[in-house]
């Protein structure tokens, strides 16, 4: 089974929005359904793909950010690597780990 599909890299701004859109749609029936695992992959999806949609360059190394869902939760960044921020959450800072950028929102902190 081949498909057309193309990478997220690879989509423009409408399409990575109207995958999104799709994305979404999929999620909210896994949901409804009770897919937990389903809906985990398509929530994955649509934070990569909403990464697409934002730019690296905004992201600087040695700011802080708050993780997206996970409120109160902390991510420094040491370097960037395409769309991942790689890093430490505050409160855990021996853990290094990678984050799609679109899950970092700016706080005041950085």
């Amino acid at each position: 089974m081949t498909t057309n599909q193309k990478r997220y890299s690879e989509m423009t701004e409408y399409e990575l929005k109207t995958e999104i859109g799709t994305l979404k749609e999929k999620a909210r029936k896994a949901e409804q359904l009770g897919i937990i695992n389903e809906f985990a992959v398509l929530e994955r999806k649509i934070t990569m793909a909403k990464s697409y949609l934002l730019d690296p360059k905004d992201y600087k190394p040695e700011e802080t950010y708050e993780v997206e869902g996970a409120p109160g939760e902390f991510f420094k960044i040491s370097y960037m690597n395409g769309i991942f921020a790689w890093g430490s959450r505050i409160s855990t800072p021996e853990v290094e780990e990678a984050l799609p950028i679109s899950m970092l929102m700016k706080t005041d902190k950085s």
